[in-house]
């Protein structure tokens, strides 16, 4: 039942801020790349926000709601297809690049508060060395792990979050997941 009750007002949390950044930031462009198996980079950030917010609610821990939301639509803001990027040999890799694309390009576009920083700039531990600063950091941390595992394995990925945006999002055609 705390699935089924809780899942539509956490997915309208997600639209309206994805509605928001779509607006201010141009984060459908995150719809022309793909991330993980068949799934979009919009997708996959739209999946670590809803599945980041479910596992704190479902865990009974206080957060920065809006914050946690912003920072894990805003993770992967890299734009670019990082599966056909060619890298100078000095250039790092773009499991330890991306944090710092996406953090750069949304920095142009909002204002970020500094937890909002920290999710995108940390949301790589471990593999960038540095943790997360906070709780919502490290559920975004965890939740884009499981996301990629899932996404890399499954094809049509999210059925119900698909569904759920479908419903919530009939009215808003700015904002697509690109499949």
């Amino acid at each position: 039942m705390f699935l089924r009750t809780g899942a539509m007002a956490r997915a309208h949390m997600v639209a309206i801020e994805l509605s928001a950044l779509t607006r201010e930031a141009g984060l459908s462009r995150c719809a022309a790349f793909v991330q993980h198996g068949d799934t979009s980079c919009l997708l996959h950030c739209v999946a670590v926000a809803f599945y980041s917010a479910l596992l704190l609610d479902a865990l009974r821990i206080r957060y920065d709601r809006r914050s946690l939301i912003r920072g894990a639509l805003l993770h992967d803001f890299f734009l670019y297809d990082w599966h056909q990027r060619k890298r100078a040999p000095h250039e790092p890799m773009h499991a330890f690049y991306h944090p710092i694309a996406a953090l750069e390009n949304a920095r142009k576009c909002v204002a970020l508060t500094p937890l909002e920083e920290n999710i995108i700039r940390r949301h790589m531990f471990p593999v960038t060395l540095v943790p997360p600063a906070s709780r919502e950091g490290l559920a975004v941390c965890l939740v884009d792990k499981l996301c990629a595992l899932y996404e890399g394995f499954a094809r049509g990925s999210y059925p119900l979050l698909r569904r759920l945006y479908a419903r919530l999002l009939a009215d808003s055609p700015e904002i697509s997941d690109g499949q």
